[in-house]
């Protein structure tokens, strides 16, 4: 071909409209939880998928890949090896970004992920029967310096756990041993395997009015439950709340992340979300991407001190 021939092609091929670019979404969309089904992120999870569905019509569905609490994730792996695309978004508990990337497992070291936005905090307190010698943390702590205490929680290396023996050592008593169990619910205390359990509060709503509670790890108190005081109320510097948010890979494009978060802040702000509120006495609420960032950063600095205190 001549070079007035190749000048004449490429003018043409210029001339010729380029493919528009693939709008998003326009494949299948998988929200990945790192847990079982039932619990409540699950059940808002599966609203906002349903909520995406209907609102950009392509399928989107929950998919629980459990294997979480301490590690080693699964989902968040999965999630973590998935395409940066937005087809692939991960439902995570405060552990999976600020536990996994330091618990040996390569796809989650440095974090490989952003926050769409947090939309959760767990209604977790601290239990007890309704006949223990003790209703208050003051009680409890002046008790145990004579008593022993044992504690069931959902796992050593789950936030909540530690967050509870941090919590003890800073008013100055330690359980005197303590226990993971796959449910902590009424019969864990009816059972009397142990005297007190860190748990959600719709796994112990069924005997509420048997029980003492005497602490709440959330942001603030919990309707029902007026008198209780959160942790932040009883020491400060432990302030914290086990949430769950939406999460991406870092190179996951904006208008994928923007498309999550509108079908998301729909669901937080619906009739639908505040009756689950209501039901669990879970704080359901939307932190942006920069909020969520901001918290993120805030419990880093929360659980750095609950290592110093557990001195490890």
């Amino acid at each position: 071909m001549n070079r007035l021939a190749k000048t004449c092609l490429a003018a043409v091929i210029t001339a010729l409209p380029l493919p528009a670019a693939a709008e998003y979404p326009e494949n299948p969309v998988e929200f990945v939880i790192p847990f079982p089904p039932g619990d409540l992120e699950d059940v808002l999870t599966r609203m906002i998928a349903d909520k995406f569905q209907e609102d950009y019509g392509v399928p989107a569905a929950v998919v629980n890949k459990p294997g979480g609490g301490g590690g080693p994730f699964p989902g968040a792996v999965s999630v973590a090896l998935a395409p940066a695309d937005g087809y692939t978004v991960g439902s995570f508990v405060i552990d999976v970004p600020l536990v996994g990337p330091h618990i040996g497992i390569a796809p989650l070291e440095g974090n490989p992920f952003d926050p769409i936005g947090i939309f959760l905090s767990y209604p977790f307190v601290l239990a007890a029967k309704g006949d223990a010698p003790y209703s208050t943390m003051e009680e409890l702590a002046a008790y145990a310096k004579d008593h022993k205490v044992t504690l069931g929680h959902f796992g050593d290396a789950t936030t909540p756990a530690r967050h509870t023996k941090a919590t003890a050592k800073a008013l100055g008593f330690s359980f005197a041993t303590d226990a993971a169990f796959d449910a902590l619910d009424c019969n864990t205390l009816a059972s009397g395997d142990v005297d007190m359990i860190n748990t959600t509060l719709q796994l112990i709503r069924p005997c509420l009015d048997d029980l003492n509670i005497l602490m709440s790890v959330t942001n603030e108190r919990i309707p029902i439950l007026p008198d209780v005081p959160t942790v932040g109320e009883i020491y400060p510097d432990l302030a914290l709340s086990t949430w769950n948010g939406l999460f991406v890979r870092k190179d996951t494009p904006a208008e994928a992340r923007a498309a999550i978060a509108k079908a998301a802040v729909e669901v937080i702000n619906s009739d639908e979300a505040r009756k689950v509120a209501e039901e669990t006495g879970a704080e359901i609420y939307w932190l942006d991407a920069d909020a969520s960032n901001a918290q993120i950063k805030k419990d880093e600095a929360t659980l750095a001190r609950i290592s110093e205190i557990l001195g490890e």
